[in-house]
């Protein structure tokens, strides 16, 4: 497969989003995308026998050192972030060190905060090897980890130098991973991409048939949309609000049940079906949002948690604003908008849901 690169254009902090096969096989030399010759690359449990020797070769001549963190999303915390740097002040790493994130959005989110904390930060480079980061979180520069009252509050912005994304690893991805990276996909094409959303519905099938065409399709066009979108709004003032649709329902799911019972992915596909209950679109396009979500093997239904219980772990959201809920709705399929300019009773029915 053809290697494909696309530009994030952020002025001067500019980077490449590179995609292909085979980029961890020789396909890629990251050396001088270093601050200098030594990174530290910080992956997990699960992605590090799979994927760190290959890695490592991309870095000719250059000093690799590695932390291996614990899996899953309970261990997105300061804490962990805590034992990254403590592996750096361990090295006595300069400020010229570059941090490497090896694994999903997790791994990237932790690496990423604490490349903008350390020394006050530090260069960072994402590696993605699961669908949903290769398609969202690794791009745009949001990194952060998550606290008891709500999901990724503690956190900030610092883009990456670039973005490998070697499509070879989601070979390797299990099938409930490959569903909760497609609500991400499933989203660019339901708030800005009418075109893209007719084609996930009829290429659905060879996606989860993990057609490697297909997926380096659906990848590109994620990107796509996301650069575009962060290159005009990086710091979230304005357009970028709309890639947190089914995000504020989402986030309070996983909040609710415990941070790792839901996939981030399976929580936002539910809490895309809740935003879109609340918008006014024909019944037409709601049913092609939740057809396409059921196709691709993810909840259409919250979990029954009870309304009350997400209304309260969405007033920590941050797009609360002047003690006011800000949502990403729908006019219709393609054509998202951000809005505190909604019915009160619109909101309740969309709890109801999740149970009394």
């Amino acid at each position: 497969m053809e290697v494909q690169t696309l530009t994030v254009d952020l002025g001067d902090r500019s980077y490449p989003i590179v995609i292909g096969s085979g980029l961890l096989d020789g396909g890629i030399d990251l050396s001088g995308h270093l601050s200098s010759n030594h990174c530290l690359i910080v992956t997990n449990e699960t992605v590090g026998p799979l994927y760190l020797e290959p890695l490592k070769s991309c870095f000719d001549q250059s000093t690799v050192d590695v932390i291996e963190l614990p899996d899953g999303e309970v261990h997105k915390t300061v804490t962990t972030v805590g034992i990254i740097v403590d592996k750096l002040v361990e090295l006595k790493a300069g400020r010229d060190v570059t941090i490497v994130a090896l694994g999903g959005g997790v791994v990237g989110d932790i690496a990423g905060f604490a490349a903008a904390c350390y020394m006050r930060g530090v260069g960072f480079v994402q590696v993605p090897t699961t669908l949903l980061a290769q398609v969202d979180s690794s791009v745009g520069g949001k990194t952060g980890v998550n606290h008891p009252g709500g999901k990724n509050l503690i956190g900030a912005f610092h883009q990456p130098r670039i973005v490998v994304i070697d499509t070879d690893t989601l070979s390797t991805l299990d099938d409930r991973e490959l569903g909760a990276g497609l609500a991400e996909v499933i989203k660019y094409g339901a708030i800005v991409d009418i075109g893209f959303f007719e084609w996930l519905e009829h290429n659905m099938n060879n996606l989860l048939a993990r057609d490697p065409v297909a997926l380096a399709s659906a990848i590109r066009s994620s990107c796509e949309i996301k650069a575009q979108i962060v290159a005009e709004d990086e710091r979230e003032a304005g357009e970028r609000a709309l890639l947190n649709f089914g995000h504020t329902f989402g986030h309070a799911i996983e909040n609710t049940v415990g941070y790792g019972e839901w996939l981030h992915g399976e929580a936002v596909a539910a809490g895309m079906l809740m935003a879109a209950t609340m918008s006014d679109i024909d019944d037409e396009d709601r049913l092609r949002l939740l057809e396409l979500l059921s196709k691709a093997g993810l909840p259409v239904d919250p979990p029954p948690i009870g309304g009350d219980n997400l209304r309260d772990a969405m007033k920590l959201d941050k797009k609360v604003q002047a003690n006011r809920l800000r949502l990403v709705l729908l006019r219709a399929l393609g054509d998202a908008y951000v809005t505190a300019d909604y019915a009160d009773a619109a909101l309740d029915r969309a709890l109801e849901s999740a149970g009394a």
